[in-house]
């Protein structure tokens, strides 16, 4: 099947280079020079993956990562960055991106973790749509969450954490396989994302709860189960 790729870059130099390369690695490719076209393109047209650059005119990378998934497409978002710090990387994945790539980089690199991305979209498993926890339910489609019938909001990163751990649920599940499965990347950020993330759950998903569902077990991850560790 002919994969559709659109490009959201504003140095001229460097969209010739990725549509000219993926070209002819047998992608059809799009390209949108400015936030509000990628937007506009990404809403319209159907594409297999989004490259996407942090830094844009009229719209950032981060607006228009934030905006799609507002409006509920998925779309795989590979977010491209000059910006290495650890805190401008969770940014990006917090946003709605799925993987992340700091310029200058190498194109074979690009093209494996496009190859990666778009492998994982074909390969996803329809989740059930509703998953109750003792008095917590997380409603897959809607992407809401309730503790004893009141509404608890999330952001769009702590939604797909308690996603993935009642999917998983009673199962110890390690950080950096919820690295891999929240925020698409297969190693260690160097920052502790998954526990800073894990207390935010924790406050608002436990605190004013009993039981306490989200259990820390020592040296080896996380859990979500009724039963104390």
């Amino acid at each position: 099947m002919d994969k559709k790729i659109l490009v959201v870059e504003d140095e001229p130099r460097l969209a010739e280079m990725l549509q000219r390369g993926l070209k002819e690695e047998g992608y059809t490719v799009s390209v949108a020079m400015s936030g509000t076209d990628g937007l506009n393109m990404a809403v319209k047209f159907q594409f297999h993956l989004i490259i996407l650059d942090l830094m844009l005119p009229q719209m950032s990378g981060l607006t228009v990562c934030q905006k799609l998934r507002e409006q509920a497409i998925d779309t795989p978002i590979l977010m491209l960055t000059a910006l290495d710090s650890p805190e401008n990387i969770v940014l990006g994945l917090d946003s709605g991106a799925d993987d992340y790539l700091v310029k200058p980089f190498n194109f074979s690199e690009l093209s494996a973790r496009i190859r990666n991305l778009t492998r994982r979209a074909q390969g996803a498993v329809i989740p059930q749509n509703k998953i109750k926890i003792a008095d917590l339910e997380v409603d897959i489609l809607e992407k809401k969450v309730l503790r004893q019938g009141t509404l608890i909001p999330l952001t769009a990163t702590e939604f797909r954490l308690l996603e993935f751990l009642a999917q998983h649920h009673k199962r110890v599940l390690s950080r950096i396989e919820i690295l891999e499965h929240v925020w698409n990347i297969d190693f260690n950020l160097g920052t502790n994302v998954v526990d800073v993330y894990i207390n935010y759950l924790r406050k608002k998903v436990d605190r004013e709860y009993e039981p306490k569902l989200i259990h820390t077990v020592i040296g080896m991850g996380y859990v979500l189960k009724e039963e104390a560790v």
